[in-house]
């Protein structure tokens, strides 16, 4: 019998990289993290690390990972976002 396609680590990575280009026709930073936690799960998978597992404890994982990649990348790229709001402290012709 073979393995379950949750099981099966490449399966994963191949997910993550689809809503990667996902993420490149819809930008906005959403499908991103999950791209991110399912990487990480295909790997952790591939490892071993989650071998033993089912379905909603792996399922669990891709969630929490997905939820710290887009939090760590909410962060990372909102220091210098374009829209932020210049606030200008003095006047160019104040001298």
């Amino acid at each position: 019998m073979e393995d379950p396609v949750w099981t099966v680590w490449w399966a994963w990575i191949a997910g993550g990289v689809g809503l990667g280009i996902v993420e490149v026709f819809a930008p906005g930073f959403f499908f991103l993290g999950f791209a991110v936690g399912a990487v990480l799960t295909g790997v952790l998978i591939g490892i071993g690390a989650l071998g033993w597992a089912g379905l909603p404890f792996i399922l669990m994982v891709f969630a929490l990972l997905s939820l710290v990649a887009w939090w760590a990348l909410r962060r990372w790229f909102a220091r210098n976002h374009p829209s932020e709001v210049k606030v200008w402290d003095r006047d160019i012709n104040d001298n």
